[in-house]
């Protein structure tokens, strides 16, 4: 297992480590029910160092990420970033990504960690342009500093003014005394924040003047569990969960970032399952009845036929209701429409919502 620049830190904070796509990584500090309110109402910070990068540089560079990416990446300009899937060319998802705009002729991928040696050689695969590739993966650290004090306590610690950076946009600066930091206004919350990209070299000293700015705010370090509730009352997919290698980015909801307006990988078919119409969906649903819904259970309908499987599912911290996502039939895919968990042999009542789950006050 691979250790974060962080390992030691997390060890001091009492941290309880899983193995995590091959890295030992923080599931929780002080309880995942605590980090996340701490998210939703202060700020927490997280250790995503695990996550992949890589540079792609050069002339055709665009040309690239346009062929690979499904979303279109031509309306990018300098500090600003994309959120994208790469098709696998059967339909499917390879992975999701964010495309960050370094300038012309220079992007900065950001792919999920459990991923790295795939996307790299899917991506490559396709790399008729010659164009360079860099994995900076080993090099760089992640910090997630995420909620509605997270502006005001890192801006302690930059001159970049933090709020003139707009959602997904970026700025490359000097942060907490470190050159050349990419402070970006991205995150997997949905309670605003920042993600910063830095050299493994400075992560401990930035994660320690980070805590200390935050002490009088409520800051607490927050690990993957948290990440993982926060993330689903907002309705955003986790690949693995949600997308995969056999789910279309049409059937999971990202048509918003399914761009016809230029020819990549899978963009014909993609272009005749819209036109043919979607036979399953990714739906937001409540429980009605007592049970958690859990990942692979399978969803029927009243008479107890199959209708699909649950993909993510837990309590909410932050409402108290339980919630899950997962795929269905179209004709159960309207808001409204009633559901039946199945778990342990019994159908638990549940109902089709609308997205997000929780909303800021």
């Amino acid at each position: 297992m691979k250790n974060t620049a962080l390992y030691e830190t997390h060890l001091k904070l009492g941290a309880k480590m899983v193995p995590f796509a091959g890295y030992n990584m923080p599931v929780s500090y002080s309880g995942i029910k605590a980090e996340h309110q701490a998210v939703r109402q202060a700020l927490g910070m997280f250790d995503v160092s695990h996550m992949g990068e890589f540079l792609v540089k050069g002339p055709h560079a665009l040309d690239l990420i346009q062929y690979v990416t499904s979303n279109d990446a031509a309306k990018l300009s300098p500090g600003k970033v994309q959120y994208s899937c790469l098709p696998n060319g059967q339909g499917g998802i390879v992975d999701d990504l964010l495309v960050y705009c370094l300038s012309d002729e220079k992007y900065l991928l950001v792919v999920n960690a459990s991923n790295i040696e795939k996307d790299w050689n899917w991506i490559s695969k396709h790399n008729e342009w010659d164009v360079e590739l860099e994995d900076m993966s080993e090099n760089l650290s992640l910090l997630a500093v995420q909620g509605p004090k997270a502006t005001e306590v890192l801006q302690k610690l930059t001159e970049v003014k933090l709020a003139d950076i707009p959602y997904y946009h970026f700025v490359a600066g000097t942060f907490a005394g470190v050159e050349d930091v990419i402070i970006s206004a991205t995150g997997y919350t949905g309670a605003g924040g920042f993600e910063l990209y830095l050299p493994n070299s400075s992560a401990t000293k930035v994660w320690n003047l980070i805590m200390e700015a935050g002490a009088d705010y409520g800051i607490l370090p927050a690990g993957l569990g948290c990440r993982d509730t926060l993330r689903l009352e907002m309705g955003f997919c986790l690949y693995g969960n949600d997308i995969n290698d056999t789910t279309s980015p049409l059937e999971a909801g990202l048509g918003w970032i399914t761009k016809f307006t230029k020819e990549f990988i899978d963009s014909d078919y993609l272009q005749q399952q819209k036109t043919a119409g979607l036979q399953k969906k990714l739906v937001a649903f409540e429980m009605i009845d007592r049970g958690i819904p859990r990942q692979h259970y399978s969803i029927k309908n009243a008479a107890g036929e199959l209708l699909g499987e649950v993909t993510s599912g837990s309590e909410s911290p932050s409402t108290g209701k339980l919630i899950g996502m997962g795929y269905v039939t179209s004709a159960y895919a309207s808001v409204g429409s009633e559901l039946f968990i199945d778990i342990r042999d019994k159908l638990i009542k549940a109902v089709v919502v609308k997205l997000p789950f929780y909303q800021a006050p």
